[in-house]
């Protein structure tokens, strides 16, 4: 039976030293579950990285138990803008290297000395000039539902493949006033810091990331110059900003910015689908994951083996409607199938 409890999805991070990560992370996890908070937290000695929900009337007390924590005591909480409650399901807490996968060398420069933060109102008014150079630090499939306007939008599918990227982009402009901004504002803090070590004399960090410049923009009633969706990484996969669909269907390039995975869990892929392409291809990103679908189960188990699905090359979808040679391959499975039962 599913939980019906009214709950509110927020995030948190917070750099800092831990000493013991996983004496840490076994504390955490005991305080969080007396308060019934669910939700995907990675610990390390870097310290904490929190995507989570809350009972609605347990508020209070999940801001009391976080306030027994020093480091966390009055720490900002991002609230998601739009918002069901049906973030996460369970809570996972776990012991990593990182709190985000950088692949920097921390002891190579101060972590601390990083970016400018900016409110809204400030950002707005930095982004009004035209030679402030604005770059999104996130992933290829989340700036395609949404984005700042003039943004640049690197072509990459993770965070440490962004840095070395933005910084070759960057080399010749680092006298420029140089605005970073990411979901809530993690990957600026250490992409920030990277970059002022690097020689860059101007960096910002949008403060709190889009979803806090959203919450105070409509605060204040101001401009809002972020574009479509923001791709959040729970069971949301996005909120909508602004009702602008600067996306496409990845299979038929109607406007559309609704994330989905793959139904075809041996393929699992994460691509945009609108709702004609998912009633056509019952979900799936493919003919070919359509059909293997429907197959019995043992000749599923056999075919997994042997065939080769769109998520099995790729991660996540890219929208590639104009060329013959999409990511989407739309081609039937019934020569694999031939192939594969006679192997």
């Amino acid at each position: 039976m599913q939980d019906s409890t009214p709950r509110a999805t927020l995030s948190f991070y917070q750099y800092y030293h831990l000493g013991n990560p996983q004496l840490f992370r076994d504390h955490f996890y005991l305080l969080l579950s007396d308060v019934d908070v669910l939700g995907r937290i990675y610990v390390s000695y870097e310290g904490v990285n929190a995507q989570i929900s809350v009972p609605t009337d347990r508020i209070e007390d999940f801001k009391s138990a976080l306030s027994t924590i020093t480091f966390l005591e009055n720490i900002r909480l991002n609230f998601a803008i739009e918002d069901d409650g049906k973030s996460f399901i369970k809570l996972i807490i776990k012991v990593r290297d990182k709190i985000v996968a950088d692949g920097l060398n921390d002891d190579a420069f101060d972590v601390t000395n990083k970016g400018i933060h900016l409110k809204a109102e400030e950002f707005n008014k930095l982004a009004d000039n035209p030679e402030t150079i604005i770059i999104d630090m996130r992933n290829h499939y989340e700036s395609e539902v949404g984005y700042f306007k003039g943004a640049i939008l690197p072509d990459v599918e993770t965070f440490r493949e962004a840095l070395p990227i933005v910084e070759k982009m960057l080399e010749d402009k680092k006298d420029k006033h140089i605005i970073m901004y990411c979901t809530g504002g993690i990957r600026c803090e250490k992409a920030s810091a990277y970059y002022k070590h690097k020689g860059f004399q101007h960096v910002y960090q949008v403060e709190g990331g889009i979803i806090e410049y959203t919450r105070r923009a409509i605060q204040l009633g101001i401009e809002n110059k972020f574009e479509g969706k923001n791709f959040v990484f729970d069971e949301r996969l996005g909120e909508k900003i602004s009702p602008k669909i600067v996306a496409k269907c990845h299979q038929c390039g109607e406007p559309c910015d609704t994330h989905t995975n793959c139904a075809n869990d041996a393929c699992h892929l994460l691509f945009i689908q609108c709702p004609t392409c998912a009633e056509k291809y019952d979900k799936c990103c493919s003919v070919k994951c359509k059909d293997f679908n429907v197959l019995p189960e043992d000749m599923k188990i056999a075919l997994r083996k042997s065939t080769t699905f769109n998520g099995t090359k790729f991660g996540k979808g890219r929208y590639k409607a104009h060329n013959k040679n999409a990511v989407l391959d739309h081609g039937s499975l019934e020569t694999e199938h031939t192939q594969s039962t006679l192997q």
